[in-house]
């Protein structure tokens, strides 16, 4: 089915099913489209910082574990 087929379909729909539509694919591009951004830190951004700072940029490599329980097993830790 081409594009032009499909819009003359939704077009005989009842406008309540059309915005459903419009509302279904809306959501779907968005969630799509932040699953497909990556993260493009500006290199600009750093070019205040001091020369020593600007060295240890990406020294640190972030686990992909969630946060909240990388803390809650800290304090678990801590005060047991």
């Amino acid at each position: 089915m081409t594009l032009q087929e499909l819009q003359n379909q939704a077009l005989q729909l009842p406008i309540s099913d059309r915005w459903r539509l419009v509302q279904s694919l809306l959501s779907s591009i968005q969630q799509e489209t932040l699953l497909y951004i990556p993260p493009n830190p500006s290199e600009n951004s750093f070019t205040d910082l001091d020369p020593w700072t600007q060295s240890l940029i990406g020294v640190i490599q972030l686990s992909a574990e969630d946060p909240m329980e990388s803390y809650v097993d800290y304090l678990e830790d801590k005060y047991s």
